[in-house]
């Protein structure tokens, strides 16, 4: 959970030492297009922590936050993708034989933004399920 309003207030002291440190060009893009910049970058904050959780590190164990973004497919729908140590995190949660998924869905209501990320493991190709 993000408070949006401290989000805003980090975001006017530090602009973009802020955005580039945190987010990636993708996510930046769509948060300066949106009426609500700071509840977009509060809810994708919010997803990157609910992330390194779901993942089991928290952000205390190498996961940098451009790791781990947000973005969305063309029917609005959010998808996470995970690159660098959290993309190989993930890899080794990943039983043989199965494909993980990360779903994360964003909510905000003012001046809480909010994400829930759940991995799901699916066996590949028939994988036998024990």
């Amino acid at each position: 959970m993000a408070n949006i309003e401290r989000i805003s207030g980090t975001l006017e002291r530090f602009g973009d030492r802020f955005r580039n440190r945190v987010f990636t060009e993708v996510e930046q893009r769509k948060a300066e297009r949106r009426k609500d910049v700071a509840g977009t970058y509060a809810k994708r904050w919010a997803a990157k922590e609910a992330c390194s959780k779901a993942l089991g590190t928290g952000l205390a164990m190498g996961i940098s936050w451009k790791d781990m973004s947000v973005r969305n497919l063309p029917s609005g729908q959010p998808v996470m993708e995970l690159t660098g140590w959290a993309a190989e995190r993930l890899a080794k949660m990943t039983p043989e034989g199965f494909e993980a998924t990360v779903h994360v869905s964003l909510t905000d209501d003012h001046p809480w933004a909010q994400a829930f990320v759940v991995i799901e493991a699916q066996p590949v190709n028939g994988a036998k399920v024990d």
